[in-house]
């Protein structure tokens, strides 16, 4: 590939991105509703309980990493845990359980009534994001589901920020803009 062949993918998947970004934001409300969730949570004494896969894995970390810490305001820091973090909780839970109850577990020990638990997946489907939210919603949680437009995770959730993208790159690059933008809005309500 010559460098002007090089040049032509970088601007049109640069241009695809943006696109993502403009279809989602004809789409705002639900991003402002689960913002106005956590906020309510957290002046609650609620924390946010985050956990995916792979990249939504890093994404959870990330997202909890922001809260804890600050977005872009010099702030008390937000009780925020990314579930995917404890090694040994996720193995032990994993071995003993089974990998799809890796997040249920740890939302059902740490878990309480008007926390928040915001799961992350690109496919909406991914078993051990479902069984968490199920745990979550039994427990009274406030549940989150955050995925790429499909699955079955947008319909156990209490609020469903749908990113409606059919290449996965895509959805990620999204999710993490809705996730700064989740941070940013929390902390302007806060």
């Amino acid at each position: 590939m010559d460098e002007d062949t090089r040049a032509a993918h970088v601007v049109r998947v640069l241009k695809e991105a943006a696109a993502a970004h403009e279809r989602m934001a004809a789409n705002a409300s639900p991003i402002v509703a689960v913002a106005g969730a956590i906020a309510r949570s957290l002046q609650q004494g609620g924390k946010v309980l985050v956990f995916g896969n792979g990249g939504s894995a890093a994404d959870a970390q990330h997202f909890a990493a922001e809260l804890v810490g600050r977005y872009e305001q010099e702030r008390r820091g937000y009780p925020a845990i990314a579930l995917t973090t404890d090694t040994s909780a996720v193995t032990a839970i994993g071995n003993d359980y089974g990998f799809e109850r890796v997040f249920a577990r740890q939302l059902e020990a740490l878990g309480k009534a008007g926390d928040v638990a915001l799961g992350i997946t690109t496919s909406g489907n991914s078993a051990n994001v479902l069984r968490a939210l199920e745990a979550g919603n039994q427990r009274g949680l406030i549940t989150v589901a955050l995925t790429g437009g499909g699955g079955a995770a947008g319909t156990l959730a209490t609020h469903h920020i749908a990113v409606n993208e059919s290449r996965t790159a895509r959805i990620q690059e999204v999710h993490a803009t809705v996730l700064h933008l989740l941070c940013e809005l929390v902390e302007r309500e806060l």
